[in-house]
């Protein structure tokens, strides 16, 4: 699952890969959202954390669970 977080005054977006489902970030996010003076933490892949104050949030773009290829398309 792909997750783009916009942060406010940044020009660039955070892009983090994450084995949570959509709803899962969404509750998370929701959670933070809910909290006073809460943060947005998500953990990627490889088991970095990423935390973002609400209040520098600009945008969670939250990807579709899908199971991309593996291999080279083509045939031999």
């Amino acid at each position: 699952m792909e997750i783009k977080i916009g942060v406010r005054s940044v020009h660039r977006e955070i892009i983090v890969e994450t084995e949570l489902s959509a709803e899962e970030v969404e509750q998370e996010l929701r959670n933070a959202l809910a909290a006073d003076r809460g943060v947005f933490s998500v953990t990627d892949v490889k088991g970095r954390r990423v935390v973002v104050p609400v209040a520098a949030l600009g945008f969670v773009e939250i990807g579709e669970d899908e199971q991309r290829p593996v291999g080279f398309g083509g045939t031999l």
